[in-house]
């Protein structure tokens, strides 16, 4: 008798600083209810969690699901992407932008429970990813946000930092990087026609928000086949005053702030280094292109 797929399952007992951890022992018994065996993936590295993902993806798993934030999510997406093996997400991290935007139920039983029905009637959702990659064809698949511009900045100069720790590093780059805040000279390309720019924001989004929220590129659909693309070259007081309306997404109403849409974007820059669902990614240039059904979304 032949075995059923397993369905292997990615968690992050770091994600949303743990709090998330006491419904584990639920969320797998939801899951469970699809009917395959689960098989929990116990990676003690981020580099293990990546050989781990792409095992189970080869050895033809019934599925991948990812338990935790975006940076979760990141990681199982190198594996899933372009292939036929589903892919779920439990939203339990800090920030879970793609599971909100891909119409993942926000509460971590709820999703699971629609995860393990998905399963069971072999139902999923065409959904786009972006693919990113460098002069070396070095690649990164990413399914919410890029940041080149002052985000991007602002987390390398976080991960630099060691004090202090927790949040408040985040608030003391923040602080140091508007002090220091000036455009930079870009050249951006979109599906080949040519823009040379002074800016200090620059997103490229396949959903619309990263960080928890920040709805930095509103008018993204992770299902149109297209990339959108945000920038501003603005001043510190109106970078300050911009900051807030990310939230709603009505920044982009303000007259400095532009937005454009493409299938491929180019992007060039000297001293940046990308970040992508909030993981450090690649230096620019990178040329980003939209890959229509990229995954198969349980839902």
């Amino acid at each position: 008798m032949v075995e059923p797929a397993l369905l292997a399952v990615l968690i992050n007992p770091g994600a949303g600083r743990g709090r998330f951890n006491d419904v584990t022992p639920a969320v797998l018994d939801r899951l469970a209810e699809s009917g395959r065996p689960i098989r929990v993936l116990d990676p003690s590295t981020r580099e293990d969690a990546q050989a781990a993902c792409h095992a189970a993806v080869a050895d033809g798993a019934a599925g991948l699901v990812a338990v935790g934030g975006d940076g979760t999510v990141h990681l199982a997406l190198q594996a899933v992407a372009g292939t036929d093996v589903p892919f779920g997400a439990v939203p339990a991290g800090t920030g879970n932008d793609f599971a909100a935007a891909t119409g993942v139920p926000a509460e971590p039983l709820a999703a699971a429970a629609a995860i393990a029905d998905a399963v069971k009637a072999a139902r999923t959702r065409p959904i786009d990813l972006a693919r990113v990659t460098s002069p070396g064809g070095e690649t990164h698949w990413y399914g919410s946000v890029l940041a080149a511009g002052f985000d991007a900045v602002v987390n390398e100069r976080a991960n630099r930092m060691r004090w202090p720790r927790g949040p408040r590093r985040y608030d003391v780059a923040i602080f140091v990087e508007l002090v220091r805040l000036k455009a930079r000279r870009y050249v951006l390309r979109l599906d080949g026609e040519e823009r040379r720019l002074d800016a200090v924001l620059l997103a490229v989004g396949n959903c619309p928000s990263y960080g928890g929220g920040i709805r930095i590129v509103p008018t993204a659909d992770p299902t149109d086949g297209l990339l959108d693309v945000v920038y501003a070259d603005v001043d510190r007081p109106t970078l300050v005053r911009l900051k807030p309306k990310t939230y709603e997404g009505t920044h982009i109403d303000h007259p400095l702030v532009h937005t454009a849409r493409a299938r491929v974007v180019e992007i060039e820059a000297e001293g940046i280094t990308t970040y992508v669902d909030g993981e450090r990614c690649l230096p620019l240039p990178v040329r980003i292109e939209a890959v229509p059904a990229a995954i198969h979304l349980l839902a």
